[in-house]
């Protein structure tokens, strides 16, 4: 028990998302300014939602790779998919009809709540692969 309490607390000193203020800069913010997107045009709003979820993608896996976080591993690939439906639906290629950006941004913020708690519930916080 006490190794992986050990590991646990390597982990935590590791992850991103355990740090309020890495946190809010690295997923916080450019949420809130996918939000603030909502009031944009379909081509700016495109361009910003996807450059964000690649932001976003980008700083789940690379926290995956540093402590293990366990719904990093499965967020990362999550938001890389969202940005390539956004540039889909953008051009035309994945017509959602009239509501596509709120089906987009519904499945997005639904997405990562549901894959955050279901994947530490069923696996715990960190998990370390080796």
């Amino acid at each position: 028990m006490a190794e992986k309490k050990e590991i646990c607390s390597e982990a935590c000193a590791e992850d991103w998302a355990s740090d309020w203020r890495t946190l809010v800069s690295v997923w916080g913010l450019p949420g809130v300014a996918m939000l603030g997107a909502v009031w944009f045009e379909p081509a700016p709003r495109a361009v910003v939602w996807s450059l964000l979820l690649v932001w976003m993608g980008a700083a789940c896996l690379v926290n995956a790779r540093r402590c293990g976080r366990t719904h990093c591993r499965f967020t990362g690939p999550f938001f890389l998919l969202m940005a390539a439906l956004v540039v889909a639906h953008a051009v035309g290629a994945l017509p959602f009809g009239p509501y596509g950006w709120e089906i987009l941004g519904g499945m997005t913020v639904l997405g990562n709540a549901l894959i955050w708690w279901v994947s530490e519930r069923l696996l715990g916080t960190f998990r370390r692969i080796a």
